[in-house]
């Protein structure tokens, strides 16, 4: 086994998927922040600050356990419609209301990616928009039940059966999936980490 080159504080199996696609080697540690917005906060400010928040947190706790100094890399996904954040809905419900008020319209999708290393953090922000066909109610309640929406922002994933509902995608797939591999790159390039 190949020693890692970085640590990715984030438990999804997407940003897994994404880094292992693109050959690197990696140790996953996650954070346990507060993702609770600040008022007045836009959607831009608190995708930023979530992974910046992660990353530095899993780089504060592997030196104080005084485990490898690897770069660190944390992210976050918001959906953003008409102003309103799209995050993983609560139940059944708050994921109906999501997907009908996305239905027939477009809305933007915003990742954060943050690099901590002993030079610091940068973070980068990736925006994409995404436009939704019109959703009946019935697609809504049997995309609920295939189990996919519960712990996705915006109550849908772009790599499943979600792919369906997007007309229209201007932007990053990477992005909208949870982890924008050019701006990944360009972090770890900063971090001395080349893909190839």
């Amino acid at each position: 086994m190949k020693q890692p080159q970085l640590v990715l504080a984030s438990a999804s199996p997407r940003r897994r998927e994404l880094l292992a696609q693109i050959g690197l080697d990696f140790l996953v540690q996650t954070a346990d922040i507060d993702e609770t917005p600040r008022p007045g906060e836009t959607a831009e400010a608190l995708v930023r600050r979530l992974a910046q928040e992660k990353s530095v947190a899993v780089w504060k706790h592997r030196a104080q356990m005084q485990a490898a100094a690897l770069p660190v890399l944390g992210s976050d996904t918001l959906g953003v419609l008409s102003g309103e954040l799209l995050v993983k809905p609560t139940g059944f419900e708050d994921a109906r209301q999501m997907l009908r008020k996305m239905s027939g319209q477009q809305h933007e999708i915003l990742t954060a990616v943050a690099l901590t290393d002993a030079g610091g953090t940068r973070v980068a922000v990736n925006r994409n928009r995404v436009k939704f066909r019109v959703l009946t109610d019935q697609e809504i309640l049997a995309y609920w039940r295939t189990g996919e929406p519960q712990d996705k922002a915006g109550s849908y994933a772009i790599q499943g059966h979600g792919a369906i509902f997007v007309e229209h995608l201007e932007g990053s797939y990477s992005g909208v999936m949870g982890l924008p591999l050019y701006e990944t790159a360009q972090l770890l390039g900063t971090a001395g980490i080349i893909i190839f």
